[in-house]
C-alpha cells in the first residue's frame, strides 16, 4: 500500500540508503542504486520512504540483488512509466528494520559524529563522512576549527585493524594508531 504522508509524521529514525536510478523492465519494477556495497537494507526492510513526490511510505512487494543495484516491485508501481516517474526518488528505511550485525561489523550512520582520539589521547576531531577506495573504507574526521584558519583540518584514516583499534560506539569514541602530524 502507498499512503501519501506528511513529512512531520515520517518515523524519525530514516536513512538514507539510495536512489531509484530507473525502471527495471515493463511490469513497474524500479532499480535501486544502493549507497553502500551490498544493499541488505533495501533487501530487508519491507517498507520504503520515497521522496518523490512528496515524501511517503511505499511498502515493497519483492526485492532482489541485479549486479551492483537493487531491484523492486513496489505497490502502486503497475508499469514502466510509473517507474520511470520515480527517477530520482530518494530511498530511505527505518533504522530499526536494518539487519543486526556481526560484534566487530558497523553501520557508517553510526559511525558519523564518534570522536577520534589517537593512543596518545589527543584528539583529533569527529567522524565527519566515511569513503570507500575501494580497498577499505577510509574515515574523513574533521577537527574543530581553529581561530584564523579557513577550513578545519582533517585526516583521512583507512578503516583497518592497523590504524582503528577501537570503535566504542556506547561511548561514542574511536580510538586510531594516528599521529596529529600525519
Amino acid at each position: 500500500m502507498t499512503r501519501n504522508t506528511a513529512s512531520a509524521d515520517a518515523p524519525e529514525d530514516l536513512v538514507l540508503v539510495g536512489y531509484i536510478s530507473g525502471a527495471y523492465g515493463i511490469h513497474g519494477w524500479v532499480r535501486i542504486r544502493p549507497y553502500s556495497d551490498d544493499g541488505d537494507a533495501l533487501l530487508h526492510a519491507k517498507t520504503w520512504w520515497l521522496d518523490k513526490p512528496v515524501l511517503r511510505d511505499v511498502d515493497v512487494m519483492q526485492a532482489k540483488r541485479h549486479g551492483e543495484d537493487v531491484v523492486a516491485q513496489l505497490m502502486g508501481v503497475a508499469d514502466r512509466n510509473a517507474a520511470e516517474a520515480l527517477k530520482g526518488a530518494t530511498v530511505q528505511v527505518r533504522r530499526s528494520h536494518f539487519p543486526v550485525l556481526d560484534k566487530d561489523e558497523f553501520y557508517w550512520i553510526d559511525l558519523i559524529g564518534l570522536a577520534v582520539d589517537n593512543l596518545k589521547g589527543e584528539p583529533l576531531g569527529t567522524v565527519a563522512d566515511l569513503m570507500d577506495n575501494g580497498a577499505h573504507p577510509i574515515l574523513r574526521v574533521a577537527a574543530p576549527l581553529e581561530p584564523g584558519a579557513d577550513k578545519p583540518k582533517e585526516w583521512l584514516i583507512p578503516f583497518v585493524d592497523q590504524f582503528v583499534k577501537t570503535v566504542d560506539q556506547a561511548s561514542r569514541k574511536i580510538t586510531v594508531d594516528w599521529e596529529r602530524d600525519y
